[in-house]
């Protein structure tokens, strides 16, 4: 598996990288001299609209998160500049191991939505976590005689590789799920360790600090357009974006129809988790196809192809390639298979007879590796709109004529819609 390519790097850097990066701009070049009460301020805002977005998206993740960065700002502000001499103090050493523990402790949480009862355990928990790291703090010196001996003194290493272990097991978690909460948890723990480590800056300090609020916000909104142009299941873009992008095809294009043979009966006798398995291992492959091609889920076991650029006799080899990669590949099976002891001689009935002759039938046609191995195949079909005046919505019916009669022909193969000639009827220019 391909893990570092183009598009896990894109969704890796993509907000939350570069906003650090502008931010980092903005702190170090001086271009923004703001002083430290309007970043503060600043703060604040982001804070209040990022809660907002969490509590009407019902991301408790998030909105402990922000809490999380927000109240470490706001001890950094008032423990950095009040320390002296060359030991670390301890309150300032404890907040910069909770910061990481707790980011880490929300990313592998499983979100349950935003209710009191979810919350309200975090929220004492955070509490006392506040009043300790208080409590650490206390007593060492008074602030006015800390503030006129400001050091800057050495972050200890332990605290260095609490951010460092935590930022590793973020990128990992990422990388798995590629959901932009993950994301954002990791490059806000970065930003908050930018904050703490320039603490004895003020300016530079609640630079990092708001970008870190910034990005976990932003987060909100992207998860809100993964959930809607996205298949939660197969992870690849849904019916909606499909439609976004169908609109903005332009000649020469083709559009290939994908949909896994006998897929209802093959779900019906190995159940609907197997099911989800098969789906997710098309998808996985529909979405590494060739030639320049965009893979959709349309619906249930249906697929679509998008090849911008690309006449179907073009595209007809990349979809033959693509069928091979899926007809060779095989997953294994998570327990046991459904539905394969009798239910009782009342219950066997010619229709339950029919059905289970079927069975055995898409059992044969699955050919089993071995007991716990399993493999499916695909029918397509392909058209081509080659001309400005073809319709993308008449382009894909004859995608659609392609595959059924790719199924009628045998299924587990590609079949090219009939070039059509112009004038001829209101499909001109499809091919």
């Amino acid at each position: 598996m391909d893990v570092w390519n183009k598009s896990t790097l894109r969704s890796l850097v993509l907000p939350g990288g570069i906003l650090l990066l502008f931010a980092a701009v903005l702190a170090h070049s001086g271009w923004i001299a703001l002083p430290s009460a309007s970043l503060h301020f600043l703060s604040d805002c982001a804070l209040l609209g990022g809660l907002l977005l969490a509590w009407r998206f019902h991301s408790s993740r998030i909105f402990l998160a922000l809490l999380v960065l927000y109240v470490a700002e706001q001890a950094i502000v008032l423990l950095a500049p009040a320390h002296a001499g060359s030991a670390f103090p301890p309150g300032l050493a404890a907040l910069g191991v909770v910061i990481p523990l707790n980011v880490i402790i929300i990313a592998f949480v499983e979100e349950r939505g935003f209710t009191v009862s979810n919350v309200a355990p975090a929220l004492l928990f955070l509490f006392m976590q506040a009043v300790f790291v208080a409590v650490l703090a206390h007593g060492t010196e008074t602030t006015a005689a800390r503030a006129r001996h400001p050091a800057h003194v050495t972050v200890p290493s332990y605290v260095v590789l609490a951010f460092v272990a935590a930022g590793l097991l973020l990128l990992t978690r990422f990388l798995r799920t590629h959901k932009p909460a993950d994301n954002a948890l990791f490059w806000s723990l970065i930003a908050s360790f930018l904050s703490f480590y320039f603490r004895s800056a003020q300016p530079i300090s609640a630079v990092y600090s708001l970008s870190g609020l910034t990005i976990l916000a932003i987060s909100i909104v992207e998860t809100s357009y993964l959930f809607a142009y996205h298949d939660e299941l197969t992870s690849l873009p849904s019916r909606r974006a499909f439609n976004d992008a169908l609109h903005r095809l332009e000649a020469p294009y083709s559009i290939a129809a994908v949909d896994i043979d006998h897929f209802k009966h093959f779900n019906d006798s190995y159940g609907h988790d197997i099911g989800d398995q098969v789906l997710r291992l098309v998808a996985s492959k529909l979405a590494r196809v060739t030639g320049g091609g965009h893979a959709y889920r349309c619906g249930g076991e249906e697929f679509t192809l998008l090849f911008p650029g690309k006449a179907a006799t073009e595209v007809a080899p990349h979809l033959e390639q693509l069928r091979v990669a899926i007809e060779n590949a095989h997953f294994h099976m998570r327990g046991s298979e459904r539905r394969q002891v009798p239910r009782g001689p009342d219950r066997r009935s010619g229709r339950s007879r029919n059905h289970a002759r079927k069975a055995d039938a898409i059992r044969q046609l699955a050919r089993p590796v071995s007991r716990e191995l399993l493999s499916v195949t695909v029918s397509m079909g392909v058209a081509a709109g080659l001309s400005q005046t073809a319709n993308a919505e008449q382009v894909l019916q004859a995608a659609d004529k392609a595959l059924y009669r790719a199924k009628a022909n045998g299924r587990n193969r590609v079949e090219v819609a009939a070039s059509r000639r112009p004038g001829r009827s209101k499909a001109a220019g499809i091919a």
